[in-house]
């Protein structure tokens, strides 16, 4: 009798807490007027360390190559180009945050920041070093999303 009532309280658990949110593939991300994603597009949180590890590297967001952010002033060769980030998680929502990094240009149109989370759209991308055009299964976005909600929570950390 003790067994089957943990089994219920188990599945009631179970249900209670719904299943796992899936992951949002990058066609299929809903942004609202002013550019928020308000949903998690992995549904997991993001890791604030993984996320200050994504903007520092140059193999992944380089972040720091147009941002200046005092947190990481071991990080050398901050860029000037966009905002300085120290504060950004006072000055913009998690929601905010969260559809700049994946696609910039649905808040601010004219940036030249790159979307990490993004697959379609583009003029004319091109294939490796080939000269070619790429076609649209060869395209992947340049972070994960995971990576993006990692790059969110570092973000929502740098308050004043």
């Amino acid at each position: 009798m003790k067994r089957q009532a943990l089994i219920g309280t188990i599945a009631g658990l179970a249900f209670a807490t719904g299943p796992a949110t899936a992951e949002i593939m990058a066609e299929q991300v809903a942004f609202t007027e002013y550019g928020e994603i308000e949903q998690s597009l992995s549904g997991t949180p993001g890791d604030p360390a993984a996320g200050r590890e994504v903007m520092a590297s140059r193999a992944l967001g380089n972040c720091v190559a147009c941002h200046m952010v005092s947190d990481m002033s071991d990080i050398p060769f901050h860029g000037e180009v966009g905002p300085m980030l120290d504060g950004a998680g006072d000055r913009w929502t998690e929601a905010q945050l969260r559809g700049i990094v994946a696609n910039a240009k649905m808040t601010f149109e004219g940036t030249i920041m790159p979307s990490y989370y993004k697959k379609s759209g583009y003029i004319r991308p091109g294939n490796a070093f080939t000269g070619k055009a790429a076609t649209p299964e060869q395209l992947e976005t340049l972070l994960t999303a995971q990576q993006v909600e990692d790059v969110v929570a570092y973000l929502m950390t740098l308050t004043e």
